[in-house]
């Protein structure tokens, strides 16, 4: 997968792209990431990429000419060459502005994304971006959360670890972020190492069992404990099976006992 980067402040990512999974990621060929500088793409001799707000108002806009010049750029052996103009149906790749309101960033969202062999995160900044990169330009709109940044990288770089840990052989394992948090639709349950005591605190038997199908029960069990007491809206959504309703029925009685 490739990923290209637009930014203001490129040097805000090295120091967490170029650490753990993501280096042995971008090591080993299976993910590659460009970092854009914004300002190269503004015109004059002090590369203006802001401007105050028509009507007034707090802060600074984006202003829409370095964005557009700055994609089409990077996107310009995937345009339509009989097209002068495009519009966001042109793009072959989705060029996502993260921003405070976008649609929410989820798993599904992120398994979503990982389909795709090139992606293009705008970081917005400031009072955010000229509404015409919104009309014109993107074709998605991502928001981790529902609270204010100042600029869209810290976004960024949450989109691509959660995409990128989804590329196959990312995290070794084939399956291994099948049973994350969220990926089933529930919550993931607890896990323990070594030692076996700690401070009179031991690891539950059933995980020193051995017995495969034991262990895949009880942390099955323990993940609609822990979505059940924590996130019981997860519940409305997530695959059940009747074992599971049955815990979940279970659970519920306990709790009305005490």
């Amino acid at each position: 997968m490739h990923i290209d980067i637009l930014t203001l402040f490129p040097e805000m990512f090295p120091g967490y792209l170029n650490e753990s999974i993501l280096k042995r990621a971008q090591a080993a060929g299976l993910l590659h990431i460009n970092l854009h500088n914004l300002r190269d793409y503004a015109s004059g001799k002090h590369r203006v990429t802001d401007e105050p707000p028509y009507g007034g108002g707090g802060g600074m806009v984006l202003k829409p000419g370095p964005i557009f010049t700055a994609v089409e750029s990077l996107v310009s052996n995937l345009q339509s060459p009989e097209k002068q103009r495009l519009e966001p149906s042109d793009w072959r790749l989705p060029i996502i502005l993260l921003t405070p309101q976008g649609r929410p960033f989820t798993q599904k969202v992120a398994q979503e994304l990982v389909q795709h062999p090139r992606l293009l995160l705008l970081c917005g900044r400031y009072e955010g971006v000229d509404e015409r990169v919104r009309q014109h330009l993107v074709t998605d709109e991502i928001s981790i959360g529902d609270f204010v940044l100042t600029g869209g990288e810290l976004a960024a770089m949450v989109v691509v670890d959660a995409v990128a840990r989804l590329l196959p052989g990312v995290l070794g394992a084939e399956d291994a972020a099948e049973e994350d948090s969220h990926a089933t639709g529930l919550l993931e349950g607890p896990h323990y190492t070594r030692p076996e005591t700690f401070r009179d605190w031991s690891v539950p038997e059933v995980l020193r069992s051995g017995h495969a199908a034991n262990i895949s029960r009880w942390r099955r069990e323990e993940a609609l404990r822990r979505t059940w007491q924590r996130r019981p809206d997860l519940l409305l959504t997530a695959g059940l099976s009747e074992d599971d309703r049955w815990f979940l029925g279970k659970l519920a009685t306990e709790a009305s006992d005490q």
